[in-house]
């Protein structure tokens, strides 16, 4: 008898130790988890003020250049072409058309250079496509008033004259690294799987690359591809080397071209406050172009994904 009240007294004593025990593991975990969630808490508001702070710029510079260059907006300003300098009521259509005209000349060099180097750097290892990555990385950080003294130096000086098409390659030149760099992370996005089962099926592995890694990467590729064309159409230093800029309306690559970073810096230089207001203007109409430019990459970035799956 003595021995079952011992018994029950320790396994009495063993439930009460277990329940105190239960109680101070709850009470530690509810301490714990207060104290995570105020932590939690304070670093969201932390991020949130960090993102202000950053957005802060970008926001008073888009607000300041609406609010400056929309006075500057009519019809005549977007179909007419520059006046006088000391004339008001001059437009701009020169230099729309020839930003167009010489970004898309860009494009066409450096994004079949770009895609076609991304390739050989996913497809290929050893010290060639480790110098040819390094090489991008360096270009990346290159200032454009250098890279555009480099296409001064290799076209604008041997051919004897300004051109748009000189101020294409320099743009080229800056586009390269952004497209090789971005298509090279989207291929590598592709899951390695997909190479493999067409490898598998006897394929070429160029019928591999064509129709089945750029078929994949596409939407990566695209957006990639459209933040560089963006970039570089708000270059002014290159151009200042090369197509120097026009008053007249010219579609002829191999003569000179306005472009709307030309018309901001000469306009913006101007003493004048009706020049300097459609400098604003040009701004914002630059400005305007950059941010489509960037909300369209993401629309057909997100279009070809929801048609991918």
């Amino acid at each position: 008898m003595n021995s079952l009240l011992t018994f029950d007294e320790h396994d009495e004593d063993n439930q009460r130790r277990s329940a105190e025990r239960r109680r101070e593991i709850r009470a530690r975990a509810r301490h714990s988890l207060g104290r995570r969630r105020t932590l939690g808490r304070l670093v969201v508001v932390l991020c949130a003020l960090a993102l202000v702070i950053s957005l802060s710029p970008l926001f008073a510079m888009a607000i300041y250049t609406v609010s400056r260059g929309l006075h500057a907006w009519s019809v005549d300003f977007f179909t007419h072409g520059p006046t006088a300098v000391d004339v008001a009521g001059g437009g701009i259509s020169n230099a729309i058309i020839g930003t167009c005209l010489i970004v898309m000349l860009g494009s066409a060099i450096a994004v079949p250079i770009g895609i076609t180097t991304a390739i050989f750097l996913v497809e290929r290892r050893g010290r060639l496509a480790n110098a040819l990555r390094f090489a991008a990385d360096v270009m990346s950080g290159v200032p454009s008033i250098a890279v555009g003294i480099f296409a001064y130096a290799v076209l604008v000086e041997p051919l004897g004259h300004f051109s748009a098409l000189s101020g294409s390659f320099a743009l080229a030149v800056l586009m390269l690294p952004i497209v090789i760099r971005a298509s090279e992370a989207a291929m590598l996005g592709v899951p390695r799987e997909l190479w493999d089962a067409g490898l598998a099926l006897a394929a070429r592995r160029s019928r591999v690359v064509r129709s089945v890694v750029l078929r994949g990467a596409l939407p990566s590729l695209v957006t990639g591809n459209l933040l560089a064309v963006a970039r570089a159409a708000g270059e002014t230093a290159p151009l200042l080397f090369t197509a120097i800029g026009s008053q007249l309306f010219s579609l002829s690559p191999n003569q000179p071209m306005a472009a709307l970073p030309l018309v901001i810096y000469s306009d913006g230089t101007q003493p004048y406050a009706s020049v300097q207001q459609a400098a604003w203007g040009t701004a914002l109409v630059l400005l305007m172009m950059v941010l489509l430019l960037s909300v369209g990459a993401r629309v057909v970035a997100a279009r070809l994904n929801r048609n991918a799956r």
